[in-house]
């Protein structure tokens, strides 16, 4: 198994701001405010209480709060129906709730086209 699935997941609260770069490796949890850009090495989950100031780069990312600056994903990216991102996005693939609020350029990476769906999940 891979170290990064056995390390525990970097949190940043609901009730956090963070003022600085992040620079790390795993799984990245916020629900907090973050101003500063971050190079996570692994999976964002980005929670709907949480907004990012700045540029992130992750491996994958599930956005439901709001990030001023923009986001660049290796893989897979899932915006959800709460998610307002004002800026670049780019990823391998896209998906896309109703709802949610996309105001910049989008970029697919791969062949794949944008996905647009429904989001069925409580409180994301």
């Amino acid at each position: 198994m891979p170290t990064a699935l056995l390390a525990s997941p970097t949190v940043i609260g609901a009730d956090t701001v963070f003022v600085g770069n992040i620079r790390g490796k795993g799984h990245f949890i916020v629900s907090g405010e973050i101003h500063g850009d971050g190079e996570l090495e692994g999976a964002l989950h980005l929670a709907v209480t949480a907004n990012w100031h700045g540029m992130v780069h992750a491996d994958q990312a599930i956005v439901a709060g709001k990030i001023t600056g923009g986001l660049i994903v290796k893989d897979k990216l899932e915006i959800g129906y709460t998610a307002v991102i004002r800026g670049r996005v780019s990823a391998r693939t896209i998906a896309i709730a109703k709802g949610a609020i996309v105001d910049g350029q989008i970029e697919v990476t791969s062949d794949t086209p944008v996905v647009e769906f429904e989001e069925k999940r409580e409180g994301r």
